[in-house]
């Protein structure tokens, strides 16, 4: 039987953190067998709010770079860029001619993001949840990963492919969300309130995936933490369930297990083998990421055949748009 079609998405808006690797990336390579996968840097979705050209171009082969050396395998998956595949613009446009501005309006992002500057801000941080849904329906996906913040955008999406197969028939595939549970919603180390995000300031907010080993110590040892001894998992505690929930997907212990080893121990000892497991982890991807930017027609290569096999699906799926809303 043929593997369901699974597609990820991610933006180059910088290098991929630790909350980046442990909720999406680690799992898309574990499981490159178990689908028939796409994985679409949405570089088009990163010019919704002001950006440099230059440092974009850098950012995306950047990504392209860490998704390798993460273990996305372009011989298996398909690895691609947004904006080398134009029938994603094509798509967004003609998606959007037909979504209703109440169910954007209802997007908690963008009022998150536009917060107090609704009158200035770009149109396209309004509508890019439409441009996100097109990078779905493109490639008749099955299944979406996506973290509880993303899963909006998911449901919007099947409404949208919902609605376009009851107006002009059953031209797209109706994609179900996956939300991860370990792992899946890494928290800030100087905020374990607020999800590790790429685009908040702090220079010890997230650990990056080519941090060196100084700075990954450096960063953990300024985690927040409390005034309490015990290190247990508790959810009023959130610094300290935050380290040891980073603990737990590196390790792949038990909480009782990690509660058990560090019985007695103080924030100075989770903090130093948190750097150390992690230190580890990332050695191997850190090298073979120097080895794939040395040159750079490697990259080049990759994204050339991602783009043709990327397109080779979006073409079909866009020539049972065109001939069913009238183009054709």
């Amino acid at each position: 039987m043929t593997a369901p079609r699974v597609l990820s998405g991610i933006q180059p808006t910088g290098v991929p953190h630790l909350g980046n690797y442990l909720g999406a990336i680690r799992n898309w390579v574990e499981e490159q067998d178990c689908y028939d996968s796409f994985f679409c840097v949405v570089d088009q979705h990163a010019i919704t709010v002001p950006y440099s050209p230059d440092e974009l171009r850098q950012n995306v082969r950047s990504l392209v770079g860490v998704l390798v050396a993460c273990g996305i395998d372009p011989e298996r998956s398909a690895l691609f860029v947004q904006s080398h595949v134009p029938e994603h613009t094509e798509l967004a446009w003609l998606l959007t001619c037909g979504t209703p501005i109440g169910w954007l309006s209802r997007m908690t992002q963008f009022k998150d993001k536009a917060e107090g500057q609704q009158e200035s801000v770009g149109t396209g941080l309004f509508t890019y949840p439409v441009l996100m849904a097109a990078d779905i329906l493109l490639y008749d996906t099955a299944t979406v990963p996506v973290g509880a913040d993303q899963k909006q955008h998911v449901e919007l999406a099947r409404d949208i492919a919902g609605s376009f197969n009851h107006r002009f028939g059953a031209v797209f595939t109706i994609p179900e969300p996956v939300i991860r549970q370990l792992g899946a919603r890494v928290m800030g180390l100087d905020d374990p309130t607020k999800k590790m995000s790429k685009s908040q300031d702090g220079q010890f907010h997230a650990i990056d995936l080519l941090d060196d080993p100084k700075k990954i110590l450096k960063k953990f040892n300024r985690a927040v933490t409390d005034s309490q001894t015990s290190i247990v998992f508790d959810e009023t505690r959130p610094g300290v369930t935050n380290l040891l929930t980073i603990h737990q997907a590196l390790s792949g212990q038990t909480r009782q297990q990690i509660e058990s080893h560090f019985a007695g121990k103080g924030y100075g000892d989770l903090k130093k083998e948190l750097a150390d497991l992690l230190t580890e982890a990332l050695a191997p991807i850190q090298q073979r990421y120097a080895e794939l930017t040395k040159d750079p027609q490697t990259l080049d290569r990759i994204l050339a055949a991602g783009a043709e096999r990327a397109r080779e699906v979006a073409g079909l799926t866009m020539s049972r748009v065109r001939q069913a809303m009238g183009f054709r």
